[in-house]
């Protein structure tokens, strides 16, 4: 189990123990009203003694049980057996008929204490003890104290499962969030790299092997040094935090896009402000799909940008005049672990929670991103 499985699996237990607390204050209080309105004590002292000791003990338990390294076998015996003497000395306060014991309910709190901290193993354990000491004490078993112990034997170790179970969940629910965030981290980087490094590298892997030589001994380093960057994005296993806050003007953003040549970009008249990070990963997927018109259609190839604000939503499309994408090279790129198109254009507008869609043909190649906008950045 790792750190964080183990900090989850806690955190059911000190709960667990929170609500352990209060019980413990409802029963004692119960306890303590009981006797005074029964006053049965054949030994008042001892009566009143037990008495204090529940409240004393009672007190003590929820300061020491409230950290968890306090938690140890000693105070767990402890706990158990001052409940079992408080029920041992009942006949001798109460005399050999008595009905009720003089913890009565309180026992619980040493009960289920064992049961949040060894599972159903220590719930059996501890109300098989209470349960027997209850039985040995009694000169008279009726129906009645037949159900008592009963639901003191049935109930221990079924809590003890209920907190192993909730807390597997716990442990599961955590490293799902864990491995969630690893793989969101990762798709996150190997758009990052794929925009700058891997496009670099497959250029000079290209080239170096058209020009022969020495250049295609470096295409072929080159193509080596891709493949173990590729290697490393899906490898990858480190989180790392996204600080990025506040917003941008995304028109103001895709505006310095128009300094490309053959690049035109139409926005709208005002500032259409969103969240940085939306920003910033809009215009790294405008400039990826400018970046594949330069590389397949050519340099200073024309190509236009629209961004339309719609309320509720922003739109951005880029369209340009070349041959299209042939069929099936997508998803041969995808089949080839290329990660293009798929990662670093789809991959971004959909953790953005927008759609992608793609227009090709011998007319050319357009994308149409939609991305909603917050609630709070939304025209009223």
């Amino acid at each position: 189990m790792t750190g964080t499985s183990v900090r989850a699996v806690v955190a059911v237990e000190n709960r667990m123990f929170r609500a352990l607390a209060v019980l413990r204050v409802v029963v004692l209080v119960n306890a303590v009203v009981l006797a005074v309105y029964r006053d049965n004590f054949e030994h008042p002292v001892a009566g009143w003694s037990c008495v204090a000791l529940m409240i004393v003990w009672t007190g003590y338990a929820i300061l020491t049980y409230a950290k968890p390294i306090r938690r140890t076998v000693r105070l767990l015996v402890a706990d158990l057996v001052i409940a079992v003497g408080l029920l041992v000395a009942t006949p001798f306060v109460k005399g050999e008929w008595f009905s009720a014991t003089i913890p009565g309910f309180w026992i619980m709190g040493a009960l289920l204490a064992w049961a949040v901290r060894y599972g159903w193993r220590g719930g059996l354990v501890a109300s098989v003890i209470l349960g027997g000491t209850d039985r040995l004490i009694r000169a008279d078993f009726d129906q009645g104290n037949y159900g008592y112990v009963f639901l003191i034997v049935l109930g221990g170790p079924i809590v003890g499962y209920l907190v192993e179970s909730l807390q597997q969940m716990a442990a599961d629910r955590d490293r799902a969030e864990r491995e969630a965030a690893v793989a969101g981290e990762r798709a996150r980087l190997a758009r990052v790299v794929h925009d700058g490094v891997l496009q670099v590298l497959a250029l000079v892997q290209r080239r170096g092997a058209e020009l022969g030589g020495e250049a295609a001994e470096l295409g072929r380093l080159a193509g080596e040094q891709e493949e173990a960057l590729r290697t490393l994005i899906r490898t990858q296993d480190r989180v790392t935090g996204d600080d990025r806050a506040g917003t941008e003007d995304l028109a103001a953003a895709l505006g310095t896009l128009g300094h490309r040549p053959g690049v035109e970009v139409v926005l709208p008249s005002g500032t259409v402000d969103l969240p940085a990070d939306v920003v910033a990963e809009l215009v790294a997927v405008v400039g990826a799909c400018l970046d594949n018109v330069a590389r397949h259609v050519g340099e200073g190839a024309p190509a236009w940008v629209l961004l339309e604000d719609l309320g509720d939503r922003v739109e951005v499309s880029v369209r340009d005049e070349g041959d299209g994408i042939p069929d099936g090279r997508l998803e041969a790129a995808r089949a080839d672990g290329r990660l293009g198109v798929s990662e670093s254009i789809k991959g971004r507008i959909r953790d953005l929670g927008g759609t992608a869609t793609l227009s090709t043909g011998s007319f050319g190649t357009e994308w149409e991103f939609v991305v909603p906008k917050p609630v709070s950045k939304r025209s009223r």
